[in-house]
């Protein structure tokens, strides 16, 4: 397994304006380029679980800067749209992965980041690297594979339910309807999607079903692989708790 980035230590923008937060697109073309920033700790190991306490500290450390960093306005009301800032721990490497609003509020961001704080114990940061680009989004005809990083976790109470009642054949295509919706919800997300796109085609290859703790609450996660005719930025979450690492995807 790979980290998204833990070698490159310059900040790049590829677009020929110098504005980091634009999203782009060609009349007539299905391909939109979103901004897309990583900054990894290669220095500071940490275990996959401890994701959502890097949530918890940058959300903190930051709460007065936006709400994209914590998802929760100022009157304390949640804010239901697709994470734009995610937190994750990839091959024990702190990551913190921005799109659109979210790419841009981290490079503003990155100088400011000194310290780490997990469960009370303060670990000074003496290396970070960013990288920011311009990620290409399309759905087409071209057949993609991805591999979920970290488990994936689509399943909420009212389909938790119709999945442990279904046979195999019919959790299958529960799964591939809700991976559908996931992808759905991160192009719309994104700035990404476009009523008249293709259709998402999915095949999914579940490896395993295995169950993790969220919120005080065991709940069923899987790992695996899918292909679809669509083109993804590596590091992206899809499915339930993106912005904790849950659902992370790589292209194979």
């Amino acid at each position: 397994m790979k980290t998204i980035s833990d070698t490159v230590a310059s900040l790049q923008c590829n677009d020929a304006t110098g504005q980091c937060n634009d999203t782009t697109r060609q009349p007539n073309d299905t391909t939109t380029t979103i901004p897309l920033t990583t900054v990894t700790f290669p220095e500071i190991p940490l275990r996959t679980r401890d994701a959502h306490k890097l949530r918890g500290y940058f959300g903190d450390f930051f709460k007065e800067h936006s709400p994209l960093l914590h998802n929760h306005y100022d009157d304390g009301s949640l804010r239901y749209a697709y994470p734009l800032v995610q937190y994750k721990v990839l091959n024990r490497v702190p990551t913190l992965v921005g799109l659109g609003e979210g790419a841009q509020l981290l490079v503003e961001l990155f100088l400011r980041i000194r310290a780490l704080d997990i469960d009370g114990r303060k670990i000074e940061v003496l290396s970070k690297h960013i990288d920011h680009q311009q990620a290409a989004v399309e759905v087409g005809s071209a057949l993609v594979k991805y591999r979920f990083e970290t488990l994936w976790m689509p399943l909420n109470q009212e389909n938790h339910r119709e999945y442990m009642n279904a046979d195999d054949k019919t959790r299958q295509e529960l799964l591939q309807r809700i991976l559908q919706n996931n992808i759905l919800a991160f192009l719309k997300g994104a700035g990404a999607y476009q009523p008249d796109l293709p259709r998402l085609m999915i095949l999914l290859n579940v490896q395993a079903q295995t169950t993790t703790q969220f919120k005080n609450q065991t709940m069923l996660a899987f790992t695996g692989d899918f292909v679809v005719n669509a083109t993804l930025p590596n590091g992206i979450g899809l499915g339930k708790s993106v912005a904790r690492g849950f659902g992370c995807i790589r292209q194979l």
